[in-house]
């Protein structure tokens, strides 16, 4: 295991649970967009006793996820990614969540598919609003699925001109990213490797924390009440799922999201939360 090099984009406290749950006897590469918070994570977790490497990227942009999937193969086989990286609808604009929380995911599937190591697993952190959202027609589940990642906000339903709730660009997003693991699973496979995604509740991180102090957090709140769990989760909980989607009990299984909720989606579904309108998506 040596040789195995963990890649971990996006850290903040999801990525940071994961890179050291995963990172023991693994080369660690952490990456993300703000230099400030990657040279944070890294000096905590190098502390920790793992070895670290940084690297500035920016998922929505092919050349620097190329990039930082050629500094991880230098240094060791690519055997787990972990894409954690993402922005909220009370974080950005809907123009810049489509383009990381979308395109971003697209180019990291598509990239790091070519360099993941045979017997390699990776994970993608998608989120539980991609179970509320509206269903995509077959077409365009089937656009999501086969459209070239520099052409997927060019699509007439993910378009920024046409998307413009940040709130909605994010659910639309993260259902848009469970499809585009689904896709991804057939050329990972091609190599011996498995792909799956994540979808979390809410989670105490923060990004969590903004969110539950914007304009959505009282159906939040409502939300973990109801749930079965009737907590917030934790980094440490998605820590958990990734590191058994990671590892090799779970050697049959790819191109599936697993819902780490506390039974949020399934209280909803059994009507005991009640729910402001799904959001929509443009059908042509």
């Amino acid at each position: 295991m040596d040789d195995e090099v963990l890649v971990v984009i996006g850290v903040g406290g999801m990525g940071q649970a994961i890179a050291r749950r995963q990172g023991t006897g693994r080369k660690v590469v952490l990456a993300d967009f703000n230099t400030e918070t990657l040279d944070a994570a890294a000096d905590r977790l190098t502390v920790e006793g793992h070895r670290v490497t940084t690297h500035h990227v920016d998922v929505s942009a092919r050349e620097s996820v190329v990039e930082l999937a050629r500094a991880a193969s230098a240094i060791g086989r690519v055997a787990q990614v972990a894409h954690t990286a993402g922005l909220s609808g009370a974080q950005a604009p809907a123009a810049a969540i489509l383009e990381v929380d979308l395109l971003g995911v697209a180019l990291v599937l598509e990239v790091f598919g070519q360099v993941i190591a045979p017997g390699g697993a990776g994970i993608v952190i998608a989120s539980m609003a991609g179970h509320f959202i509206a269903p995509f027609t077959q077409e365009q589940e089937t656009s999501l699925a086969n459209t070239p990642a520099d052409d997927l906000l060019r699509l007439p339903f993910t378009s920024p001109d046409v998307i413009t709730d940040p709130h909605t660009a994010y659910s639309i997003a993260k259902r848009a990213n469970q499809i585009q693991v689904q896709a991804a699973s057939v050329t990972w496979g091609r190599r011996s490797a498995r792909i799956n995604s994540i979808s979390p509740g809410i989670i105490s991180t923060p990004q969590g924390e903004q969110e539950l102090a914007s304009e959505v957090g009282h159906t939040m709140r409502a939300m973990i009440a109801a749930s079965a769990a009737g907590r917030i989760g934790t980094p440490d909980d998605i820590a958990s799922a990734a590191a058994f989607l990671l590892g090799p009990d779970s050697n049959f299984i790819t191109g599936t999201d697993i819902l780490v909720d506390g039974g949020v989606v399934a209280a909803a579904r059994a009507g005991k939360i009640q729910l402001p309108t799904e959001p929509t998506q443009p059908r042509s």
